[in-house]
């Protein structure tokens, strides 16, 4: 059974192999990003291959939110999956983070997540699914993260209410929590600091986008799961010893 899925951040990362892995399966999915992606079948030349609906999105205005969520609407007429994966990183510590990355970090991670489930959420039929993609830094802490873990965090709660709020309706909501993994995000640590992250996972590497991405679409169909925590770490909130200072 074919399935549309509406994904945030699906230019690049997490969320682009979301993407590439659905509409290798043949559903339709819609991308909600600030990058341009192309429309069309992906991966391009794939015979059977979904359909990909490019919609140039900023999460944190709810009017470009709208819009897009409206999009979707007339071209899909229902959405089964939402997926949100929108993310930008600002890193410092909490005496010299500025309020301008605060608020740039949480209106992105989190505000944009409640802006596409409180716009999507007609769209959610019975048996339809959210998955919010955080972070083992808003579960755990690390110094220097303190926007993002704090964001992630509430991404954790938003979750948990969600999935009680819309359960009578048949929606399932969950969380999916990646360690360590390499994307553009990440590119840009300092080897010292990825040294640190490394040596702390159990599983003695970082994980992949498409490690991650299998997880979300397994959890999208799940069907007796919701509220759930799904950690995707190598191990990392398992471990006794975690982050170092």
């Amino acid at each position: 059974m074919t399935r549309s899925w509406l994904v945030t951040g699906g230019s690049r990362g997490i969320g682009r192999a979301v993407v590439d892995l659905v509409a290798a399966a043949g559903d339709c999915v819609a991308v909600l990003a600030r990058s341009p992606v192309a429309n069309g079948p992906a991966p391009p030349g794939q015979p059977g291959a979904g359909r990909v609906l490019a919609v140039k999105t900023d999460v944190t205005d709810p009017e470009s939110v709208g819009d897009a969520v409206e999009t979707v609407r007339e071209e899909f007429g229902s959405v089964d999956v939402v997926v949100n994966c929108a993310g930008v990183h600002r890193g410092g510590r909490v005496e010299q983070l500025s309020r301008e990355r605060w608020d740039e970090v949480v209106s992105t991670n989190l505000t944009g997540a409640f802006e596409v489930c409180r716009a999507a959420v007609p769209l959610l039929a019975s048996g339809s699914a959210v998955v919010n993609v955080g972070a083992v830094v808003g579960l755990r802490g690390f110094p220097g993260d303190v926007a993002y873990g704090s964001a992630k965090a509430g991404l954790s709660g938003l979750t948990q209410v969600l999935a009680v709020e819309l359960a009578a309706r048949g929606v399932r909501v969950n969380l999916v929590v990646p360690g360590f993994v390499d994307t553009e995000m990440t590119a840009s640590l300092s080897d010292r600091a990825r040294d640190r992250v490394v040596d702390a996972i159990p599983a003695g590497r970082v994980g992949t986008a498409t490690e991650i991405a299998d997880v979300v679409v397994a959890v999208a169909g799940a069907t007796y799961m919701t509220g759930a925590t799904v950690p995707v770490d190598g191990g990392l909130m398992a471990s006794f010893g975690g982050f170092a200072r």
